[in-house]
């Protein structure tokens, strides 16, 4: 993963300039924290974590999220698919995840130290949005004493402690006076808004709502309920922009990190084919989107990798070099606010809230997602909350595609949307679109709920809290 990070700096080189800022023929981690300017240690950071969500956990994401399934002519992802990944699978993730927070957590305390607001923010905004997916995916992580070179042995905080802590994060970076920010200011060395502060407050604010609107069904609702409605009565700004890197090309170490990992690092591009769980529910809905999420060709069963059908018969999943590589995307902040105005706000504004996020997410396949906002897809402004709420979540689950599918399987585990089939995908009463049991699962019909802590952690610090099955719900679940 580290060999990933690194090259994808020439990438980073294109947009900083050719200074010493940034050497890309050094290794980051080799730069004295210290000494090195803050533009050289942020787009290390970015890229790390970029490296790492855009690759191993967006194969995850997307495979517990059954856009994708295991080829039924290879065995690359067999592990994902039948839920047996286990504490020796995915080691490079999450030191990938570790390594960039590195970087970040340096740029945040150089930049606390010399009252620079503009860095502080970005550094913290960052900082929350790599812990809030390796929390969610792992539970307990190290946070407060992470990435403390003096600390080799970083105490593992509990899934609540860091909700709370990264809430208190960054309510204090956006408490600090942005227009009185000392020292450097940030321009292409911030691939994900090149300096744009009004972005990166925006940023900070939808962190904040959807950290809170994930403990909704948890034993901290109040917490949660209290937090989304002081924002909705302070009119608080959300993104109304991807957050993300888009600057990929297509060429070797400066791909998108999905296509890079798995079609040139692994060389197994037609691994990923077509799952019947989404094919099926844009089969049913006529929905344009299919023919951009896959190439032609049938979908297979979830987890069927056994299956005796032609291999050439299976569509394969549609990667990219180009695709930007997204923290949140405008769709997922719409989407979430969306919700917020439904639970929250008596409603007001959600229609007009989903109906955006509906039509930006076909706007960014170049189609028109009008006729489905008036049509099979229109917002059920007369049912039930819960109606409404699975409209949301299962819209955002499309939207999630590609590269987000992790936040989709959080979002599964939270909701409980999409829902789970009572049958196979084979049976003639399957609901399109309904989350199956893999066909090869190895978990006794209970669904992955997490992933194992990595070996390496394991084998290197003994706080690392006591394994449990990967069945096992996360806190907020």
């Amino acid at each position: 993963m580290k060999k990933f990070i690194i090259s994808i700096l020439v990438l980073s080189a294109t947009f900083v300039g050719c200074s010493s800022d940034l050497d890309i023929n050094r290794d980051p981690d080799s730069l004295d924290p210290s000494r090195a300017p803050l533009s050289a240690q942020l787009p290390a950071g970015i890229t790390g974590i970029i490296g790492s969500e855009g690759a191993s956990f967006a194969i995850i994401g997307g495979m517990w999220s059954q856009y994708w399934t295991q080829s039924n002519a290879a065995n690359q992802y067999k592990q994902i698919d039948n839920y047996s990944i286990s504490t020796s699978d995915y080691n490079g993730v999450w030191n990938g995840m570790y390594d960039g927070l590195g970087d970040i957590r340096n740029v945040k305390r150089r930049a606390l130290a010399e009252g620079n607001w503009n860095y502080y923010l970005i550094a913290t905004t960052l900082e929350v949005q790599a812990s809030q997916v390796l929390t969610d995916f792992y539970g307990s992580i190290p946070y407060k004493e992470a990435n403390n070179s003096s600390i080799l042995e970083p105490k593992f905080n509990t899934g609540e402690e860091v909700y709370t802590y990264m809430i208190e994060d960054l309510n204090d970076a956006l408490s600090k006076p942005l227009a009185a920010s000392k020292g450097d200011v940030p321009g292409k060395d911030d691939l994900i808004f090149q300096g744009n502060m009004a972005n990166w407050t925006k940023f900070a604010n939808t962190l904040k709502l959807k950290i809170f609107m994930r403990q909704n069904y948890s034993s901290r609702k109040a917490i949660a309920d209290a937090g989304i409605q002081q924002m909705i009565a302070a009119g608080t700004q959300f993104l109304t922009v991807d957050a993300g890197m888009a600057q990929f090309t297509d060429a070797p170490d400066q791909s998108n990190p999905l296509y890079e990992y798995n079609n040139r690092k692994l060389n197994v591009a037609t691994n990923l084919r077509m799952s019947t769980t989404l094919a099926s529910f844009f089969d049913a809905n006529l929905d344009t989107r299919k023919a951009k999420y896959y190439l032609a060709g049938n979908s297979l069963n979830q987890g069927d990798y056994n299956s005796t059908a032609g291999a050439g018969t299976i569509a394969i999943v549609s990667l990219s070099p180009t695709t930007p590589a997204l923290l949140m995307s405008k769709e997922e902040s719409l989407f979430l606010q969306a919700e917020a105005m439904e639970r929250y706000n008596g409603g007001t504004g959600a229609k007009a809230l989903y109906d955006a996020a509906v039509n930006a997410n076909f706007t960014r396949y170049g189609l028109s997602g009008a006729l489905f906002v008036a049509g099979p897809y229109a917002y059920p402004t007369a049912g039930t909350l819960e109606n409404k709420i699975e409209a949301i979540i299962v819209q955002k689950w499309i939207a999630s595609f590609p590269g987000n599918g992790f936040e989709a399987f959080f979002e599964k585990n939270r909701t409980g949307y999409p829902k789970t089939s009572a049958v196979a995908q084979n049976a003639g009463s399957y609901v399109p679109g309904q989350i199956v049991y893999a066909k090869n699962g190895t978990t006794a019909g209970l669904f992955p709920r997490r992933i194992a802590y990595p070996l390496s952690e394991r084998n290197a610090n003994p706080n690392v809290p006591t394994l449990v099955p990967i069945t096992t719900p996360v806190w907020w679940d």
